[in-house]
């Protein structure tokens, strides 16, 4: 499946709804969690389809989630600051592109520490990575 310019638009302002106080690597690590679900042979059924489905999917990244105080900025109705907006498609672009290694092993899931407390999913998981503000996991029951 082709990657095209609203994938690389949607998974742009995903990584800024999810991770735009990170730095580069830190939102390389979301955007290649975003691509491991993109690539997984769950993608049709269960993750949603090519990026921009995947990052769209219902209840999956809650920056999209019309309650979310980000999603008028993801929506357009609000624009994402320049610099910021800028260094979101940076990482977008390597990671579709595959210039950069999965930094996050193979992870499918992540959380940001900044939440009360960790998600129950994680119980069972294998955590591969913790970068900046979020904690990655793959294998998840």
């Amino acid at each position: 499946m082709p990657v095209t310019d609203k994938d690389r638009d949607i998974l742009a302002r995903t990584l800024w709804g999810e991770a735009r106080g990170e730095s580069l690597e830190g939102q390389i690590a979301v955007a290649w969690t975003i691509r491991n679900r993109v690539n997984d042979g769950k993608a049709k059924s269960w993750w949603g389809e090519g990026y921009a489905g995947v990052c769209q999917k219902p209840y999956q990244f809650s920056c999209w989630n019309k309650n979310d105080p980000n999603y008028v900025y993801l929506n357009g109705a609000k624009p994402i600051p320049f610099r910021e907006f800028a260094q979101a498609q940076i990482a977008a672009d390597q990671v579709i592109a595959g210039k950069v290694p999965d930094p996050t092993g193979g992870a499918t899931h992540y959380y940001a520490t900044t939440m009360p407390k960790p998600p129950t999913w994680v119980k069972g998981a294998k955590q591969t990575l913790k970068l900046g503000h979020h904690v990655f996991f793959k294998d998840v029951p």
